[in-house]
């Protein structure tokens, strides 16, 4: 598969087509599946190039088996490219589209009731709305549509199913969340949600916030990068 790799715009990326022909061939059972784990975190987790897996998804991959957990890559990603998009004012998605959709549900049509099952230990949101059904015949110009007409009403800044509890607001020396992705890292200050959906009025400290925004092509990135890992074992 390493011979297979192909340069696609500033990534070095593996195609699909490669992988599926070792997932289809391999005699090793365990080999299939981790290279189909692969596929659906390079395809659909973190999303790079169309019919591609691109080469970094396979760092964060092979650390799995050391019991690294993808959530705060899979977040960072999401809010970088979210933030790319907002300051160009258009651009395209890069990151988990099943990831947004599930966003959408739980913010953007409020619910008059919250169901029970909250309340149980054993709940969990994101089965429930995979569980749900959904239209998959609404077209891209509908969705622009109903996105374009939002009014503040409609959205939900506090999703149904979140309960009150223990929320991390600040990382080590940081006065916020670092979030390190896979291509970069970026600040999330938890703080700024709190004050959309009715805590308390005060100002959270963000000086700084701003430049915790960097892709790891830059410079002095592996500086930044101790930093923020040293702030997570002083936290975890």
């Amino acid at each position: 598969v390493a011979a297979r790799i192909k340069q696609k715009g500033d990534s070095k990326c593996i195609p699909w087509k490669n992988l599926k022909d070792v997932i289809l061939a391999h005699p090793d059972t365990k080999k299939k599946v981790d290279v189909f784990s692969l596929s659906i975190y390079g395809l659909v987790v973190f999303p790079k190039a169309l019919g591609h897996v691109d080469e970094v998804v396979t760092n964060l991959f092979n650390r799995l088996d050391k019991r690294v957990m993808p959530v705060l890559a899979i977040l960072a990603e999401t809010f970088r490219s979210l933030n790319a998009c907002r300051r160009a004012g258009e651009g395209r998605f890069i990151g988990c589209a099943q990831l947004l959709l599930t966003w959408f549900h739980s913010h953007f049509w409020k619910f008059n009731k919250v169901s029970y099952q909250v309340f149980s230990k054993n709940y969990s949101p994101l089965k429930e709305i995979v569980a749900t059904p959904r239209r998959d015949d609404i077209l891209e110009e509908k969705w622009v549509a109903i996105l374009q007409n939002l009014q503040e009403e409609n959205v939900e800044w506090r999703a149904p199913w979140l309960l009150p509890g223990e929320i991390l607001y600040r990382c080590g020396n940081f006065d916020w969340a670092p979030l390190l992705g896979i291509c970069g890292a970026i600040g999330y200050a938890p703080l700024l949600v709190l004050r959309r959906y009715r805590s308390r009025q005060f100002i959270p400290v963000t000086g700084g916030l701003a430049e915790c925004e960097f892709s790891y092509k830059g410079d002095g990135c592996k500086k930044k990068i101790r930093e923020i890992s040293n702030a997570w074992n002083q936290t975890c």
